[in-house]
């Protein structure tokens, strides 16, 4: 396996087209936020240039996992107050957080001007990206929708839970029925033994192959850690804070997956066909329940 080390020098050597993946869950409690967290400060250590955009726009809380304290959000950028650059916060971890607004009316709610002032922002972003991460809410709600849609991958989150599992069910039969979204990336949080987060993909998959048109990619398992719970209270990625533990070795291996995960060329790997994907009105489907 490549190292950390030969990825960065590579990437230097030959910068390409952004990388957006949305982390998503189906419920809370789930740990999504700390996959997000630490999947982008483990790609951060391989040389990428990372961005980390908190998409929870009722809760948002990608800052507090960081520790860090953000005097303006999305919703000054939205307004009209602040540019998309004013507002970045710079992570000691190596990553640039785009904080969320808490209790901002979600994205299908905003007026025409607002949409447009969302695409003007990160298409005036100067800073070169590597990779975008979009850290989505619990739950389908419509920002969920639009920020899976708009990504390359989709990472769904599970953990040995029933109502984790029937939630992950849930997103994805909504996604892939009514918004075209067919292929996830499957990565086990909390796994209490080796192999359990397997058998969790295995459940999953034999569902979803019975009743649904998707394709799902298992990806790993992130274990339970009782350094991971210290660096939450800790507010600190644990990659950063305990390199060595198990969990932080299951991020930094996701990571090297993540990084070969393809990349569209061309007019579809850039920021603005991000945003031109996540502010486009979907189209109504109606269907016939029966």
């Amino acid at each position: 396996m490549e190292s950390i080390q030969s990825i960065g020098l590579q990437r230097a050597a030959n910068p390409g087209p952004v990388q957006v993946i949305a982390v998503t869950g189906g419920k809370g409690g789930v740990g999504k936020t700390s996959v997000s967290v630490n999947l982008a400060t483990a790609l951060a250590s391989t040389g990428r240039r990372v961005m980390l955009l908190d998409g929870d726009l009722g809760l948002a809380n990608v800052d507090v996992f960081l520790g860090l304290s953000p005097r303006y959000t999305m919703a000054h950028v939205l307004n009209g107050e602040r540019t998309l650059e004013e507002i970045i916060l710079e992570s000691p971890h190596g990553i640039q957080v785009v904080p969320g607004a808490s209790g901002v009316a979600e994205l299908a709610n905003l007026s025409a001007a607002g949409h447009l002032s969302l695409v003007q922002a990160f298409s005036a972003l100067s800073t070169r990206l590597d990779t975008l991460i979009v850290d989505t809410s619990a739950g389908i709600a419509h920002s969920v929708v639009q920020f899976t849609q708009a990504a390359q991958h989709v990472l769904l989150v599970v953990c040995d839970e029933p109502a984790s599992m029937t939630d992950a069910y849930a997103l994805a039969k909504v996604l892939s029925r009514n918004h075209g979204v067919n292929k996830f990336q499957v990565v086990a949080n909390m796994a209490r033994a080796p192999g359990e987060g397997a058998g969790l993909f295995e459940k999953l998959q034999k569902v979803t192959s019975r009743f649904l048109d998707v394709t799902l990619e298992y990806v790993g398992e992130i274990p339970e850690d009782p350094y991971l719970r210290r660096s939450i209270r800790e507010q600190r990625p644990v990659v950063s804070a305990f390199p060595a533990c198990p969990a932080s070795r299951a991020f930094k291996k996701l990571a090297l997956k993540a990084d070969k995960w393809p990349v569209p060329e061309g007019p579809r790997g850039n920021l603005e066909f991000f945003v031109e994907r996540l502010v486009r009105r979907p189209q109504v489907r109606l269907e016939v329940v029966k």
